[in-house]
């Protein structure tokens, strides 16, 4: 690791060189700065990481004197630093541990009804006020992309946009099946009922990175319509757009115009497209010890929220929450948290079982 370190430390001291020297070439000085500034934490912490290293070994050596006032002395401060490199250690093996290229994206959010009926989509319409207000705690921005309503408040399918630093990084655990638990509104027998909704995170992606051949797709124009029929249009601007290779499907029609449904469509299309190559990747390369948090898989039974009891359970970690109401306000920190603390911890014994 301290040659790793090392490493670091002269790339970092070079690109503060190459900044002073880059003049007027603001893009190379953005890519310079850019890396510099990620890696400034770990240098940060290999600097302190050496500076208690160089503690510890005098107090060592001071706690062997014969004094033994100044040899106590020695061994209290030994007894503070030997906690303090163990917890840098594990901070900087957290640093060097690649870092998921997507974290710092945008995303695009998928919300569909699954089994449950009307319920199951009044349910989607719930997550989807959650997941916004969550954003807006953040500071985040959010667009609706595309929707398929029901008439009683409810949706089929509806998939937004949100932007803002570090989105995927937060979101990117809440891809998977949410189970809800509550009595309908329509019941009146006062049975509660179970249904479910399936969530899918994308990171965001430009044309560059996901190159789509004309020939792969095909485009059909028809008018868009909202909920039961109404506000047909006289102009057909909906967009759907059909990927051959894989059978995707994409509709757009809340925009005005054509061109904006295609590029929607398209954005969605791209991310849908990188997402399943990265996970086929990930399955690749780590077939023998794939994490169980944060999988993304969407037969998986993430959470369940329990309206009778006020409870919402997160599965892969065996968390709860008895303020349901909160959670739907928004209030899902506690578990992106401890779901991204999990990944942390499975990341580093991955890697540490790989160095042994």
């Amino acid at each position: 690791m301290l040659e790793k370190l090392s490493g670091i430390e002269a790339r970092y001291e070079e690109l503060t060189r190459l900044l002073a020297e880059v003049g007027e070439d603001y893009k190379t000085a953005a890519e310079y700065a850019k890396e510099r500034s990620d890696l400034e934490p770990i240098v940060q912490k290999s600097m302190a990481l050496r500076e208690t290293q160089k503690r510890l070994e005098e107090a060592r050596s001071l706690a062997q004197e014969a004094d033994s006032e100044l040899a106590q002395l020695a061994q209290l401060e030994i007894s503070e630093l030997e906690p303090r490199l163990e917890e840098l250690e594990k901070e900087i093996k957290g640093l060097l541990i690649p870092k998921d290229p997507r974290d710092e994206r945008n995303v695009i959010v998928e919300v569909r009804a699954g089994t449950g009926g009307d319920e199951a989509a009044l349910f989607a319409a719930d997550l989807f006020r959650m997941y916004t207000h969550y954003a807006e705690r953040q500071n985040w921005k959010y667009e609706v992309m595309s929707q398929n309503e029901i008439g009683i408040g409810g949706f089929k399918e509806i998939i937004f946009q949100i932007k803002g630093r570090s989105a995927y990084s937060k979101l990117k655990y809440e891809s998977g099946v949410h189970r809800v638990q509550r009595i309908p509104s329509t019941e009146s027998q006062g049975r509660i009922h179970t249904s479910t909704v399936t969530v899918a995170v994308l990171a965001e992606v430009d044309e560059l990175e996901v190159n789509i051949p004309e020939s792969d797709i095909r485009v059909d124009v028809f008018r868009s319509a909202g909920a039961g029929g109404q506000n047909v249009q006289k102009n057909s601007t909906a967009i759907r757009i059909t990927h051959f290779p894989t059978g995707i499907v994409i509709a757009c029609q809340d925009e005005r115009s054509q061109l904006q449904n295609r590029l929607r469509a398209m954005s969605i299309l791209r991310a849908k497209l990188y997402e399943m190559e990265e996970l086929k990747r990930q399955q690749e390369l780590e077939e023998a010890r794939r994490s169980q948090v944060g999988t993304g898989e969407r037969s998986e039974k993430i959470r369940t929220y329990n309206y009778p009891q006020s409870r919402v359970t997160d599965h892969r970690i065996n968390l709860s929450s008895f303020n349901l109401a909160g959670v739907m306000e928004g209030d899902i920190d506690k578990f992106i948290e401890e779901l991204s603390l999990r990944s942390e911890t499975e990341r580093l014994s991955a890697d540490n079982s790989d160095d042994d």
